[in-house]
């Protein structure tokens, strides 16, 4: 397993020598060192959550710390749910309250997460997710090159800012901790779809703070 990964990680490698986007500058986040563990436990106390969906369950280090009913969706390891994100969501009937996404790292995917989340979430509840905010571009890479991926979540974030009914943030936190909830959109994104088709790593780099509407942990936990 380990081989085949470094194998593919590096014919990866050279698909983006040839294709892909050019840009090597780097953002110094300066992260809390509070994470999405936090996050998710005071989301749940503040708001007497009942009801959890993780999306993304590898080793169980978030799931099995979540005291409240709950179901974590993983195709390889951890949860209680084997299989992907889409085949639960197929299968599923249940409301949720919080919800998790730390799945595939890859817009399509999250994209379809978000969406799949949305129809089951009630109306207070709170969509997090994980990894938002790389920090170069070998850590938003797809396909990826690299054990350390953010993958271009940040790019299902700008999308859904650009909902008129969908409230959403990015606490700097923890590789970027985007929040999602159903309310009116209080700051939204001004991106036409032939816009968002043209999002690349140096937009996100010059934009970042506009785009994904960066905040600080104590903003969220007040916001939530």
């Amino acid at each position: 397993m380990e081989s085949n990964r470094k194998v593919e990680f590096f014919f990866n490698k050279i698909y983006h020598l040839f294709f892909g986007e050019k840009f090597f500058q780097k953002i110094n986040f300066k992260f809390d060192k509070r994470n999405r563990l936090d996050l998710i436990k005071y989301a749940i106390k503040k708001n007497d959550y009942k009801v959890y969906l993780e999306i993304g369950c590898h080793l169980d280090y978030i799931f099995n710390e979540v005291k409240i009913d709950k179901i974590g969706v993983d195709p390889i390891s951890g949860g209680n749910f084997r299989g992907t994100s889409d085949q639960f969501f197929k299968k599923n009937q249940r409301k949720f309250d919080c919800i998790f996404i730390d799945g595939l790292h890859t817009y399509q995917q999250v994209k379809k997460d978000i969406s799949n989340s949305l129809k089951f979430l009630n109306e207070n509840g709170i969509i997090i997710l994980h990894d938002c905010l790389p920090s170069c571009i070998s850590h938003q890479r797809v396909p990826r090159t690299r054990y350390k991926w953010n993958g271009d979540v940040w790019k299902a974030i700008v999308e859904i800012r650009t909902k008129e009914d969908l409230d959403t943030y990015t606490i700097l936190a923890d590789q970027g901790l985007g929040i999602i909830k159903k309310k009116k959109n209080t700051c939204l994104l001004d991106l036409t779809e032939k816009d968002l088709r043209k999002l690349n790593f140096k937009y996100y780099y010059n934009n970042y703070q506009k785009i994904m509407r960066t905040i600080t942990f104590d903003e969220g936990l007040r916001l939530i």
